[in-house]
């Protein structure tokens, strides 16, 4: 199989386990720098070039899309999916899950339990409505916020005042949620391709509160209840994603998800879990590729597509450049 992985960079430790996952299956793999792809339409056709080459055909393609290239990004994995290629995740289904509120609404609206959530345009309004949400300390999240860096704690009304006010006033939308005080554990569920295939309890580091865990925060391996594994997956689902981390808090023994992340990192939760999560999401690529094999209809374009480059499906020397990146 040939495939593509849409990243920044093939150093980057979760797409650097996905090419080690590929090849070891005999797959040839490519890594292309999503903001390096050119797109042109002309009402017939949809193609792509990178580099100023026409880009070459492949069998399915795993967006690892950044929050900073993220409109760029999802235009091309959009286009790829105009000309028929598979893939992990759509774009549709990332920019869903990228929207904090959207993908609240969507969850909520389906009776999945979340954190008490309020939006607003105005500061004065959602000081108001803190108490909807049990009052401070809460937690207040930029809509389209990257995952580590889009969360603010505030814990007085001064506080969140002044945060509203200056957040709003560089034109950022932003949502304050609930802080869960009683949460027994905050645990992350790694599902691809509808079934939850590893999860862990994240600790965060002292002095740290709950739901800020990705600054530094320690994994550690669990064993999923049903009703939590059930939550994950549903959640999954109804964002589209293919490939997704369900992100909960276990009150009294319920699971509350409050965020679905759509490029989750791979490397720290293979470490924690001892589950190759990576070959996993290459085995679901391999059955996107051959659904799409056994429907395929011919492409939009007529045009020659430049062919597949050859090479070994040996594992690469350390240091040797693949086309779109090194490994």
């Amino acid at each position: 199989m040939k495939l593509t992985v849409l990243s920044r960079s093939a150093s980057i430790a979760s797409t650097h386990r996905l090419v080690e996952a590929a090849r070891a299956r005999g797959h040839r793999v490519r890594v292309l720098d999503p903001v390096k792809v050119q797109m042109h339409l002309d009402g017939k056709s949809a193609n792509l070039f990178y580099q100023h080459r026409r880009m070459p055909a492949c069998d399915v393609v795993v967006p690892r899309i950044a929050q900073s290239v993220n409109v760029y990004g999802l235009a091309v994995v959009n286009q790829l999916a105009m000309r028929g290629v598979p893939l992990v995740n759509s774009a549709d289904a990332i920019a869903q899950a990228r929207n904090k509120m959207r993908s609240l609404q969507l969850l909520s609206a389906n009776g999945i339990d979340i954190p008490a959530t309020v939006m607003a345009r105005d500061a004065a309004e959602l000081r108001e409505m803190v108490g909807l949400v049990g009052g401070v300390p809460v937690l207040v999240k930029l809509l389209q916020g990257q995952e580590r860096r889009g969360i603010m704690i505030c814990e007085s009304l001064q506080s969140l005042e002044a945060t509203l006010e200056a957040v709003l006033g560089l034109g950022h939308n932003l949502v304050v949620q609930q802080y869960v005080r009683k949460a027994d554990q905050d645990i992350r569920v790694l599902v691809v391709g509808g079934q939850a295939v590893a999860a862990v309890r994240r600790r965060p580091r002292v002095g740290r509160l709950s739901q800020t865990l990705n600054a530094g925060a320690r994994l550690e391996r669990i064993q999923l209840p049903t009703a939590h594994r059930r939550a994950a997956e549903s959640a999954a689902r109804l964002m589209g994603l293919e490939v997704a981390a369900v992100d909960m808090l276990d009150v009294k023994g319920a699971p509350k998800i409050f965020e679905v992340n759509s490029s989750p990192a791979l490397a720290a939760m293979e470490q924690a879990t001892g589950v190759d999560v990576a070959t996993r999401v290459i085995e679901r690529a391999e059955a996107l590729a051959a659904q799409a094999r056994a429907t395929r209809t011919p492409p939009r374009s007529h045009e020659p597509v430049a062919a597949w480059p050859r090479t070994s499906r040996r594992a690469p020397a350390k240091g040797r450049k693949l086309a779109g990146g090194r490994v």
